[in-house]
C-alpha cells in the first residue's frame, strides 16, 4: 500500500456519543488512506469492539487501520500500530507485527530520531507539531525545512502532524509530507456529511500538489 495522502486519527471525546463509526466512514469515504485509533482509555472489552469495527471500515474503502500505542491489540487484529517515543521499541514491534504491518514512530521535531526509527524497521516516520494543535498544545515545533531535511535523506514516507488544517496542509505536502495527519480539523465536525466534505477537500491537495 502506498502512504500517501489523508491520515485520520480519531479522538475520544470528539467521537464520543456514537459519532465514532458514521465519522469514520464518512473520513474513509472521502479518502483517508490510513486511520489512527487512539483511546486511552483502560476499558479493553470497548477497545477491542470500537477497534474491530473499524478494521471492517477500513477493509471496505480500501484503508489502513493503526492502533496507537498498543502492540497487543494490533497483533490480535492483524493491523498496523503507531508508537511515541515512550511507547516502547519499535523493532521489537516489528518483530511481533512481522514484516507486512505498516509501524510508524512520532519523531517529533528531530531528525535524528527519525533515522533512529527506520533503522528500527519504522514503515514511516511522523514529525511534528508543525503548527499550534489543541490536542498536544506543549508539543516542540517542526518546520518546513526539517521536512525537505527528511524527504531528501530518509526512504520511507514522513507524515506532519500538528494542528493542520485545509488552509496549511498545501504547504506540508508541497515540501514533501506524503501525508498529514489530522484530528481536529477533520472531525470536529457538526455531521458526517461535513466530515466527508473536509475529507474529501484535504484528499483532493495531493492530486494537485
Amino acid at each position: 500500500m502506498t502512504l500517501r495522502g489523508l491520515y485520520a486519527i480519531t479522538d475520544s471525546q470528539l467521537l464520543a456519543g456514537g459519532r465514532l463509526l458514521p465519522y469514520v466512514e464518512a473520513a474513509l469515504k472521502g479518502g483517508a488512506k490510513l486511520l489512527q485509533y487512539r483511546d486511552k482509555s483502560g476499558d479493553e472489552a470497548r477497545r477491542l469492539r470500537e477497534a474491530e469495527a473499524l478494521r471492517e471500515l477500513c477493509g471496505r474503502y480500501g484503508a489502513s487501520l493503526i492502533i496507537n500505542d498498543d502492540a497487543e491489540l494490533a497483533a490480535r487484529l492483524g493491523v498496523g500500530l503507531h508508537l511515541g517515543q515512550g511507547d516502547g521499541s519499535l523493532s521489537a514491534a516489528r518483530a511481533l507485527l512481522g514484516r507486512r504491518a505498516v509501524i510508524g514512530g512520532t519523531c517529533h521535531a528531530q531528525l535524528e530520531l527519525a533515522e533512529n526509527a527506520v533503522k528500527e524497521g519504522a514503515s514511516y516516520v511522523a514529525f511534528g507539531r508543525f503548527f499550534n494543535s489543541t490536542t498536544k498544545p506543549g508539543a516542540p515545533a517542526a518546520t518546513l525545512e526539517l521536512l525537505a531535511q527528511a524527504r531528501e535523506r530518509l526512504d520511507v514516507p514522513v507524515v506532519a502532524i500538528g494542528g493542520i488544517t485545509l488552509d496549511n496542509a498545501g504547504e506540508l505536502i508541497a515540501q514533501g509530507a506524503s501525508m498529514v495527519a489530522v484530528i481536529h480539523a477533520l472531525f470536529a465536525a457538526d455531521s458526517a456529511t461535513e466530515v466527508e466534505r473536509r475529507a474529501r477537500a484535504f484528499s483532493t491537495l495531493f492530486a494537485t500538489t
